[in-house]
């Protein structure tokens, strides 16, 4: 029987996330460490693990049943690709506030992006970055 993901389940995974750091080979460890333990300590309905190769953060709450691959539970993710900057990708992103137009892209399938830099872009982006994961999870909550 497939095990069912994280982001279908809810159920967080850190110990596969702590595995996934201590294995990755990229030049931004240690900032991808430091959004990890931000993202982590906004809400304590977050839950993480690993999909598309890189670390995930979802609502671990309540949900009723879903289509899995509407992907309702995610919240922010890493696309890791890049060697000099890390992008975080909200699929849920053209929902969201964003008076200081931090969220780039225009996606049809309503995805938006950050894009950080290294660790003072990341000190200079943390508190929208936080406040779009909060608006998240009262989206995610209450649908």
């Amino acid at each position: 029987m497939k095990k069912e993901p994280a982001l279908t389940t809810g159920i967080s995974a850190p110990e596969t996330v702590d595995n996934f750091m201590k294995d990755l080979k990229h030049p931004m460890t240690d900032v991808i460490s430091e959004i990890r333990r931000s993202i982590m300590a906004t809400d304590k309905n977050i839950g993480e693990g690993i999909s598309w190769n890189a670390p995930v953060f979802f609502y671990s709450g309540k949900l009723p049943p879903f289509n899995p691959k509407e992907y309702k539970r995610y919240i922010v993710g890493f696309n890791l690709f890049k060697q000099d900057a890390l992008r975080l990708i909200f699929l849920q992103g053209a929902a969201l506030s964003d008076p200081n137009n931090l969220l780039e892209g225009d996606y049809k399938d309503g995805r938006r992006i950050i894009t950080i830099t290294g660790i003072t872009d990341f000190k200079n982006k943390e508190k929208e970055l936080k406040k779009f994961i909060s608006e998240l999870i009262k989206i995610i909550a209450h649908n």
